[in-house]
């Protein structure tokens, strides 16, 4: 059985090896759009942050929505030092309730965003929650593509949030939908600070 495995094995190696030796590396930064209605969005993009971070790339922020919210992530980099972060939202638009200030606010922070990318200062920018922002129109899609396409080739671009539009998926060279399968929040367990913020 083992020698019947080893064979196996071997074979998916070199058929792995042969399909990656066909890649090439796009020498520019891509395109990552974090989606759906499951939680993890903004967590699976603060991690590819540490990851970057692990590599001496240089990294910036620009939060659409969450506002003066207090989270665990933002103080871990705060404390690190090493990410340059713009939190630019008011907080979730029913608790503004002011749809102008709303888009005021959503078009400044693309305004911050768009800078960024085309600074050619940064390897990787995380524009967190920006798909609301475009879902509720506050933004437009084409705007958001028009910036993706004048960003530094250098710089790498992760969009999170539910609802992202279909020309941004079309766009972007990765897009991962969260799905949800259970919630506390649906049991009546309030969010947890570690784990939700």
């Amino acid at each position: 059985m083992s020698d019947d495995h080893k064979a196996k094995m071997q074979e998916r190696q070199a058929t792995q090896r042969a399909k990656v030796a066909e890649l090439q590396d796009p020498e520019k930064g891509l395109v990552l759009v974090h989606t759906g209605a499951g939680k993890g969005k903004s967590s699976s993009a603060f991690g590819v942050i540490v990851r970057a971070l692990g590599w001496k790339q240089k990294v910036g922020v620009v939060q659409f929505i969450k506002g003066k919210w207090k989270t665990g992530e933002r103080q871990f980099f705060d404390r690190l030092g090493e990410v340059t972060w713009h939190t630019m939202g008011e907080g979730f638009t029913w608790d503004t309730q002011d749809k102008d200030r709303d888009i005021a606010a959503a078009q400044a922070a693309f305004a911050k965003g768009r800078e960024m990318m085309e600074s050619g200062d940064y390897d990787l920018i995380v524009m967190d929650e920006i798909n609301i922002a475009m879902r509720y129109e506050y933004i437009s899609v084409e705007d958001v593509i028009a910036g993706l396409d004048a960003r530094d080739k250098r710089t790498g671009v992760i969009l999170t949030g539910r609802d992202a539009k279909p020309a941004l998926c079309e766009y972007a060279d990765l897009v991962t939908e969260m799905t949800e399968v259970k919630h506390p929040f649906k049991s009546g367990i309030k969010a947890q600070r570690g784990v939700d913020f």
